[in-house]
C-alpha cells in the first residue's frame, strides 16, 4: 500500500487504480476509507485513480492531534499528496463531504488544480446553504422515475 508522511508526521495511505492521467479522488463520510470507491465505474480504465484514505480512515493513521481531523486542517494532507506525487497541477475528484475539502483545498491552492469534478457534493465550507426548497427541486427533475416520483409525492 503506498503511503506518504503528511506536514504533521501523519502517515496517509492511498489506493491507485487504472493507467492514464491520474486523477486525485478524495472519499466522502463522514470519514469513510476510500476503499468504497473502487474504479469509479470504470473510470480507471482511462484513468490513473490515486484514492486518498484520509487521516483515520481505511489503511492510514490516527493522527496524535485529534483536532486535525477538522476538514480544514486536512487542507495540507491533499497539498502534501500533490508534492509527493510530483504533480504540479492536478485534477481532483471528490465525493459527498469530501466536496468541502476539495473546495476549500482549491480556495488555498488555485494554481494547484487543472480540473476538479465534484460529485453530490455538500458545500457548507463555503457557506453555500442548501434549503428543502433546493432538496425538492433537485428531486423534481428526476421526476417521471421511481423511487422520486413516490418521495416528491410524499
Amino acid at each position: 500500500m503506498p503511503a506518504f508522511t503528511t506536514y504533521d508526521g501523519t502517515e496517509l495511505a492511498y489506493h491507485v487504480r487504472g493507467e492514464g492521467d491520474t486523477l486525485v479522488c478524495l472519499p466522502g463520510g463522514a470519514m469513510r476509507a476510500s476503499e468504497y470507491l473502487g474504479d469509479l465505474g470504470g473510470l480507471g480504465a482511462g484513468r490513473r485513480l490515486v484514492l486518498l484514505d484520509l487521516r483515520g480512515t481505511g489503511h492510514s493513521a490516527i493522527p496524535a492531534d485529534e483536532s486535525t481531523y477538522r476538514v480544514d486542517h486536512q487542507v495540507a494532507d491533499v497539498e502534501a499528496l500533490r508534492v509527493h506525487l510530483g504533480l504540479e497541477r492536478m485534477d481532483l475528484l471528490a465525493h459527498s463531504a469530501g466536496g468541502n475539502l476539495a473546495q476549500l483545498y482549491a480556495a488555498a491552492h488555485p494554481g494547484r488544480i487543472r480540473r476538479m469534478a465534484l460529485v453530490t457534493p455538500t458545500a457548507w465550507a463555503v457557506d453555500l446553504p442548501v434549503t428543502p426548497q433546493d432538496r425538492l427541486e433537485a428531486a423534481r427533475l428526476r421526476a417521471g422515475r421511481e423511487p422520486y416520483d413516490t418521495a416528491i409525492e410524499a
